[in-house]
């Protein structure tokens, strides 16, 4: 993929990570589990981690999570923290299992990797904040809406670099 194409793939990646971000933080997913929600911005995630390759996606993952908290107003506060933490954590352990062993999860299993890591991400830190053990009696709640949001996440991360590898050639630089 050459420069100026794979520049403009990283700007509309990035945007629309934004646009999910803030499309999902308007959803009452809370509602259900305290500080559930989707994971809508790792399609992004995702998808740019097979377009693009690993240090594509960190650079989209990265920029994401710092212009949303700007944009939020929540830059260096514990949710920016929490988001920053979780989501490096989800994409470090899609990444591995996309790389090392995707010859035994689909994408759809990548993506529950990420959401269940995600939160395991942010638990840790949130742990490491508040110094309370009782933070992870949290996890089990967590991982039951991980699970179906990853698969959820998952299909349509499928079903877009189906469509996508058809103007991309299938080629990833990264």
């Amino acid at each position: 993929m050459g420069n100026t194409r794979k520049l403009v793939l990283i700007g509309l990646l990035v945007s629309l990570g934004l646009i999910l971000h803030f499309v999902e933080a308007m959803l009452p997913i809370s509602m259900l589990v305290p500080g559930a929600k989707l994971g809508l911005a790792n399609i992004v995630n995702l998808i740019a981690l097979v377009l693009i390759g690993f240090r594509g996606g960190l650079l989209i993952f990265l920029t994401r999570v710092f212009l949303g908290s700007l944009f939020a107003g929540t830059f260096l506060s514990i949710n920016f923290y929490l988001s920053l933490s979780g989501g490096l954590t989800a994409y470090l352990f899609m990444s591995a299992a996309y790389y090392f062993i995707k010859d035994k999860f689909s994408l759809i299993g990548i993506s529950v990797i990420g959401a269940v890591f995600h939160n395991l991400g942010q638990l840790l830190t949130a742990y490491y904040i508040i110094a309370n053990p009782g933070i992870f009696y949290y996890l089990p709640y967590l991982t039951l809406i991980a699970i179906p949001t990853g698969i959820g996440v998952g299909l349509i991360t499928y079903f877009t670099t189906r469509h996508l590898s058809v103007f991309n050639g299938g080629n990833r630089d990264g």
